[in-house]
């Protein structure tokens, strides 16, 4: 019994090592409707800002993200996709270093796909809102989201803009039109009323279309994209509107990269927590080819209604070195934060990424 080990354990290892790639994957294949991804995520950040009322700052040298993503096919038209993280390790949080790691589910969710206009999502995942707010933290543009891209995530006891549920989506006219919509958990107390949280986007594609779960921040030039969407999030009384447009476009030498979000958030009773408020998010990059260098413009405004307390305006002017795309690049940015009526603050950030999945 012991010697059969060997033979198996070899034939695992050469399938480990000798997995045939697909689409620029690193896949295990078992056969035309079974196999299995993996991939790996890595951030890690220098970064200093201004400490709040006093003449000093805080340092940090930390991993901004170290995630392991797995995905695949489990029969056919049924994919999954699992992503585990752990997030800010080695900065200090509440006055305390978080050196521990404490690895948590990011993603988890499962699809079944009957046709390209007419797919089905279960489980724990981005909900269906804001243009940012679905974009894959591996193709940013810039060295992060916009600041108040998730506003509504912890009132709606989310976890940075993920929810457990079920969506349907879809690509339509000739897959220029994409939509999708869902049913989440949302907030839940100790009522036994809780309402579900319903969610639902669209988005129509003028140029190259574009399909997968995550949107792409950045293409790099590779596509030419001109892209105009819609959302809306509701649960009782609280609801969120989002409007926004996406650019990526080859121009000269380069290609330009440019995204304007709007969200309009307001809580009511159901998320008291979350005052009525319109968000800005605009962000714009010129990739130089030949250099492989984007300069890259980010600003994120909050504006809460009927009160000045918690206005907020952000600046960050930056650059990125694709030294191999998206698979490996270094992303420095300073960024002025203005917070109305209270001290301003200056934060300066370097970031080197590795990705591959």
């Amino acid at each position: 019994m012991r010697t059969s080990i060997y033979p198996t354990a070899a034939c695992v290892i050469a399938a480990l090592f000798f997995a045939r790639p697909a689409h620029a994957q690193a896949e295990i294949k078992v056969n035309d409707d079974v196999n299995f991804k993996l991939g790996v995520l890595g951030q890690f950040q220098v970064d200093t800002i201004d400490t709040a009322g006093t003449d000093g700052n805080t340092t940090n040298v930390f991993a901004r993200r170290l995630r392991l993503l797995f995905g695949g096919s489990v029969a056919k038209n049924v994919t999954f996709f699992v992503e585990t993280d752990s997030p800010n390790l080695g900065k200090t949080l509440a006055g305390a270093k978080n050196i521990t790691p404490s690895i948590i589910v990011q993603d988890a969710y499962a699809e079944f796909k009957a046709v390209d206009a007419f797919m089905v999502d279960a489980g724990l995942m981005f909900v269906p809102f804001s243009r940012n707010g679905l974009q894959s933290a591996a193709t940013l543009l810039p060295i992060d989201y916009g600041a108040h891209t998730f506003d509504n995530s912890v009132p709606e006891q989310s976890a940075t803009g993920r929810d457990t549920g079920v969506q349907a989506r879809g690509y339509v006219v000739d897959s220029r039109l994409e939509y999708r919509v869902g049913v989440f958990q949302g907030k839940r107390n100790a009522s036994s009323d809780n309402a579900l949280r319903y969610t639902g986007r669209a988005q129509y594609n003028f140029l190259e279309t574009e399909n997968g779960f995550f949107y792409t921040g950045t293409y790099l030039g590779k596509k030419r994209i001109l892209a105009v969407g819609a959302a809306f999030d509701k649960q009782s009384d609280y609801q969120g509107f989002d409007a926004d447009v996406f650019i990526d476009h080859p121009l000269g030498p380069g290609a330009v990269t440019g995204q304007f979000d709007y969200n309009r958030f307001d809580g009511g009773v159901t998320l008291v927590s979350l005052p009525k408020q319109n968000n800005v998010l605009g962000e714009a990059g010129y990739l130089v080819q030949a250099l492989r260098l984007t300069p890259v413009l980010q600003f994120a405004r909050r504006d809460i209604v009927n009160a000045s307390a918690g206005d907020e305006w952000r600046t960050s002017v930056g650059a990125n070195y694709w030294w191999a795309a998206h698979n490996a690049n270094i992303k420095a940015a300073y960024t002025r934060i203005s917070p109305r009526g209270l001290a301003r603050q200056n934060e300066f950030t370097v970031q080197f990424q590795v990705f591959y999945f």
